[in-house]
């Protein structure tokens, strides 16, 4: 790995988990290419359909850390 690699890294690293997921998005995104027509309206809708079964009372979230810590218990 290329020192400057290297360094990015491992400052990619040191950021906090939503950045990092923000982060690793921004690259997946820059190898696939632009996505899809139509993709980031059907996420959107889905998000707001999500979004409005917690505000109903039918579907209730979690905290992040507690979702990061078990799917990293599951891949460790």
């Amino acid at each position: 790995m290329a020192a400057t690699l290297q360094k990015v890294a491992e400052d990619a690293l040191k950021l906090p988990d939503r950045e990092r997921a923000a982060l690793a998005h921004k690259l997946l995104v820059s190898l696939e290419g632009a996505p899809e027509e139509g993709v980031e309206e059907a996420w959107d809708a889905e998000i707001a359909k999500r979004v409005a079964r917690v505000k109903e009372g039918k579907a209730k979230g979690r905290p992040a850390e507690e979702v990061f810590r078990d799917v990293r218990s599951r891949h460790q």
